[in-house]
C-alpha cells in the first residue's frame, strides 16, 4: 500500500521568472503612477477617469507591497523611487489643496503681512482666497517662519502665477525628499536594519509619493532637515565633533521652523549627547538646556529674517481646531455627538485631546529615560515619540503618519511590527480619493469610481499572481 505525502502549498515564483521580477513590479508601479497622473487630469469631469486615478494608486500600493516581498539593492530601489515619482512631477496636487494655501499665504507675505497673523482671505487676491479650502480661507497660516519665507520668495519669483509657483513648491518638496533618501539609510546603519529594507518601508512608501511628491506638503522639508540633521549630530557623537554636532542641531532647529514637531529630534540628539558625556539627570538636564537654547537662537534669526516677526508663536494652535476624525482622542467626542448635543461633543472633544496631551508628555518621559540609560537605540526613540506625537495628537493626516514611518523604517527589524506598520501605511494610503475637494455632493460618482478601480486593482493582482506557480507534490 503505498503512502500519500502532500507537501503544503506554497506559492514562489519560478527560477525563470525570479529574476525578473522586482523589474516587473517595478513598471506595474511606473504603469500606476502614469495612470494616477492622467486619471487626476481628467477625473474633473467622468467618474470613470477618477476611478483610472484610483486603480494607479491601487497600483502603486500593490507594487510596493509585493516589492517587499523580494530581495533588492538600495541602488535599484532608488531608480524605482525615480520612475516613480516622474509622473508625479506633473501631476495637479494630489490628495489636498494645501499647496494652494502656501500661494495664498505666500501673497499674504509678499504684501508685508505677516501670514501667521493675517489669513488669505484678508490679504491675498480673490483669485487665489478662492482655490483655498473653505476653512482655511478665513485662517492664517500655522507654520513656521522659514517656510513662512520659502512661501514669499516662491510668489516673488513667480509673481503669483499658479503653475509656476506649483512647480516650485513641488521642487521644494523634492529638495525634502532628497535628504529624506539621504538620511534614512544612513539612520539604519546604527541599528542593524538592511539599507535596502529600511528605503522600501520609509522612502518607497506611498505616503511618500501621494503627499510629499503629489501632494507638494510642506512635511517633505521638514523630515528632510529634521532626518539629515539628526544624521549629522548622531554621527559627530562619538568622536565629540561640536561643529558638525552643532550643523546637526541647526538642521534640526530649521526644520522646526517648518512644523514644530521637528523639535522631538533636538531631544533624541540632547539624550544621546547626555549619554556620551557620562549620562545621569544633571547631564541630562545640561544637554537639554543646551538643546534648547540652540533651538531659541534658530527661531529668532529665521524670525527676524523672514521679516515676519513671531506671529507664528500664536499661530502654533490652529491645525487644533479642525475636529479631525482621524485623531483616536477625538472619537470620544464624536461617539458623544452622536447621542448627545453638539455642545457635549465639543466638551468631549477638549477633554480627549487633553487627556492625548498628557499621555503624550508622559510617553515622551518614558521613551526618554529609556533613551537615556541605553534601553533603546536614537533612531528608535525618535521612532516611538513620534508615534505618540501622531496618535494621540489633536489632528490626524495621512501624511502626518510619515513623521513616524521613517525612522521607524530605519529602526525596525523584520517581523510583526514592521509588518504592521507597512500594513497600517498602506491602509492610509487609498484612504483618501487621490483628487482633493469634497465629495459630498458626489456619493455616486466617488461609489462608481472605486468599483472601476478596485476592478481593475483587482485584474492587475490575478495577473501579476499568474507568474507565480503553486508547488504541490505527492508520492
Amino acid at each position: 500500500m503505498h503512502r500519500l505525502t502532500v507537501q503544503t502549498v506554497t506559492y514562489r515564483w519560478p527560477a525563470g521568472v525570479a529574476s525578473q521580477t522586482p523589474d516587473l513590479l517595478r513598471w506595474t508601479g511606473f504603469a500606476g503612477a502614469l495612470l494616477l497622473t492622467a486619471g487626476a487630469w481628467a477625473a474633473r469631469g467622468t467618474a470613470l477617469a477618477l476611478g483610472a486615478a484610483i486603480a494607479g494608486a491601487g497600483l502603486v500600493v500593490l507594487a510596493w507591497a509585493l516589492l517587499g516581498r523580494t530581495r533588492t539593492d538600495a541602488t535599484w530601489l532608488r531608480r524605482t523611487l525615480a520612475w516613480w515619482c516622474g509622473p508625479l512631477l506633473v501631476a495637479p496636487p494630489l490628495f489636498s489643496m494645501d499647496v494652494f494655501s502656501y500661494l495664498a499665504q505666500g501673497e499674504v507675505a509678499a504684501a508685508g503681512h505677516d501670514p501667521n497673523v493675517v489669513s488669505p482671505a484678508a490679504g491675498a487676491s480673490p483669485e487665489a482666497v478662492a482655490r483655498v479650502g473653505v476653512y482655511w480661507q478665513e485662517t492664517p497660516s500655522p507654520y513656521g517662519p522659514l517656510f513662512n519665507t520659502v512661501e514669499r520668495a516662491v510668489t516673488e519669483v513667480t509673481s503669483g502665477d499658479v503653475v509656476a509657483g506649483i512647480g516650485l513648491h513641488r521642487l521644494v518638496a523634492v529638495l525634502g525628499l532628497l535628504l529624506v533618501v539621504w538620511a534614512v539609510p544612513r539612520l539604519a546603519v546604527p541599528a542593524g536594519v538592511r539599507e535596502d529594507t529600511a528605503l522600501w518601508l520609509g522612502v518607497l512608501n506611498p505616503l511618500v509619493l501621494w503627499h510629499l511628491v503629489g501632494g507638494v506638503h510642506n512635511d517633505a522639508l521638514m523630515l528632510g532637515l529634521m532626518l539629515a540633521g539628526t544624521v549629522v549630530a548622531l554621527e559627530a557623537l562619538p568622536e565629540l565633533r561640536w561643529w558638525p554636532l552643532t550643523a546637526g542641531v541647526v538642521l534640526i532647529g530649521l526644520g522646526a521652523q517648518v512644523k514644530l514637531p521637528a523639535l522631538v529630534a533636538l531631544a533624541v540628539v540632547g539624550t544621546a549627547l547626555a549619554r556620551r558625556l557620562g549620562g545621569g539627570l544633571v547631564r541630562f538636564a545640561l544637554a537639554g538646556t543646551g538643546m534648547v537654547a540652540a533651538a531659541a537662537v534658530v527661531s529668532v534669526v529665521t524670525s527676524l529674517a523672514g521679516g515676519t516677526g513671531f506671529g507664528w508663536v500664536r499661530a502654533l494652535g490652529t491645525p487644533s481646531k479642525i475636529n479631525s476624525w482621524m485623531a483616536p482622542s477625538n472619537w470620544p467626542g464624536f461617539l458623544a455627538g452622536a447621542v448627545s448635543s453638539p455642545a457635549t461633543a465639543q466638551a468631549m472633544i477638549s477633554a480627549g485631546r487633553v487627556a492625548g496631551l498628557v499621555l503624550i508628555l508622559c510617553g515622551l518621559v518614558v521613551v526618554l529615560n529609556r533613551q537615556l540609560r541605553g534601553g533603546i537605540s536614537e533612531v528608535t526613540s525618535l521612532g516611538l515619540m513620534m508615534s505618540l506625537i501622531v496618535v494621540l495628537g489633536p489632528v490626524v493626516q495621512p501624511w502626518y503618519l510619515l513623521w513616524a514611518v521613517l525612522p521607524l523604517a530605519a529602526c525596525l527589524p523584520e517581523g510583526p511590527w514592521r509588518t504592521r506598520v507597512a500594513a497600517v501605511a498602506g491602509v492610509f494610503s487609498l484612504l483618501v480619493p487621490p483628487l482633493a475637494g469634497n465629495f459630498s455632493g458626489r456619493v455616486a460618482e466617488l461609489v462608481i469610481a472605486y468599483v472601476v478601480g478596485v476592478a481593475l486593482v483587482g485584474a492587475a493582482f490575478l495577473l501579476l499572481r499568474r507568474a507565480r506557480v503553486s508547488v504541490a507534490a505527492q508520492s
